[in-house]
């Protein structure tokens, strides 16, 4: 049996008609750059997560690095980051000239930890390590960095803890940027009310790369605002930052348009997300089912309240020597497998400038030591789940 880490082939049965027929309409059209199906796509996504505005861009890191331009990220500036996650959560950060602030997760959900977040604020504030480990830039003698803005992220397709993470940032004056590229579609009890993912902050930004749990057959991504103003910022940003005509430049900005193309085909395949999500449960629910009594795993948590898409289906090990053997099984088994994320990006060369040694995250690093994902789709049948749980059983 072949078992593919992610289905997207299946999927596309599925919805081939739309989608061919969405892109024919664009090729028709020849309107291939901010086409009305863009236009729609926005109306539609923001509408489901409950935002006013949003705004197409060319991927997720296109929509970080425009949510901290319209927030006024730049030199001097630190922005909070969980060290556990995807390289352009903090990529963008140090594009711009600010400095990355890592902070470390909590160790059963994987996401920010609010208590770890507030400690490390008032660190920088303080500009002393001594309180909570902190990049050499912010102990340095040019001057402390002031915090800006905080970017917890929404890891694996589990909502962070904005119940506790809103009040810290309030509390210290930084703006939120909810990095949802990983979960869009999930949901989480907030304030009595059930919320969606890209409803957090001043800006939320999600992805569309094929993989996720709404993906395109490209690249692409989204911004979520309910500020007028930071919605003209943004698109602004987004074509060099335009002004009143295409020649006018008013600010600087990027490339940052998502293409039409791309658009029909979200449109297309958002026609059956709300039932991919609902399939995506089913998976979860027969992996711990087949899962929960193999000794030594940590399968993942779901906090009450809250409805995971599980972009990836990741489970701890023990150790690092139990995750290699378990590896090595799915190996021999044709069961592909894969770790995100091996190295925590304070640990990155890309972020040696910084000075993080190990050991200054201890959470991040000891999970990265133990964690590894299986194949999650919403078309994982039974009996590929039951292959895989028989692999890992050895």
């Amino acid at each position: 049996m072949s078992i593919p880490f992610i289905d997207l082939k299946t999927q596309y049965r599925r919805v081939a008609a739309e989608v061919e027929s969405g892109i024919q309409a664009v090729l028709q059209s020849g309107a291939y750059i901010n086409g009305p199906e863009v236009a729609r796509l926005e109306e539609r996504l923001a509408g489901y997560c409950g935002t006013r505005y949003a705004v197409g861009c060319a991927s997720g890191t296109d929509a970080l690095m425009m949510a901290l331009m319209a927030l006024g990220v730049g030199p001097g500036d630190a922005v909070f980051c969980p060290p556990f996650t995807f390289m352009a959560t903090a990529e963008v950060v140090a594009l711009l000239g600010a400095t990355p602030v890592f902070v470390d997760v909590d160790p059963t959900t994987y996401n920010m930890d609010p208590a770890q977040l507030d400690k490390a604020v008032r660190a920088v504030r303080k500009a002393d390590a001594s309180l909570y480990p902190l990049p050499l830039q912010a102990t340095g003698t040019a001057g402390p960095l002031t915090p800006k803005a905080v970017i917890p992220v929404d890891l694996f397709g589990l909502l962070a803890d904005y119940a506790a993470i809103l009040p810290v940032a309030a509390e210290h004056g930084l703006f939120v940027i909810e990095d949802a590229a990983q979960a869009f579609g999930a949901t989480s009890e907030y304030s009595g009310a059930t919320r969606r993912a890209c409803s957090f902050g001043q800006i939320a930004c999600t992805s569309f790369f094929p993989a996720k749990p709404l993906g395109c057959y490209g690249d692409g991504g989204m911004c979520f605002t309910d500020d007028p103003e930071l919605l003209e910022l943004l698109r602004s940003i987004r074509v060099h930052g335009q002004g009143a005509d295409k020649y006018q430049n008013v600010r600087l900005g990027i490339t940052g348009r998502l293409d039409t193309m791309q658009a029909a085909v979200l449109l297309a395949k958002f026609e059956i997300f709300e039932d991919e999500v609902r399939l995506r449960q089913e998976v979860a629910a027969r992996y711990a089912e087949l899962l929960g009594g193999l000794p030594g795993l940590t399968l993942p948590v779901v906090p009450g309240g809250n409805v995971s898409v599980y972009a990836q289906y990741s489970i701890q090990a023990e150790s690092g020597a139990q995750r290699q053997e378990l590896l090595e099984r799915l190996g021999k088994a044709s069961v592909p497998s894969s770790i995100y994320y091996p190295v925590p990006l304070h640990l990155q060369p890309a972020f040696a400038n910084l000075g993080y040694k190990p050991g200054a995250m201890p959470v991040s690093e000891a999970v990265a030591g133990r964690i590894f994902s299986i194949p999650m789709h919403p078309y994982l049948t039974a009996e590929a789940q039951q292959e895989i749980a028989k692999a890992l059983a050895g």
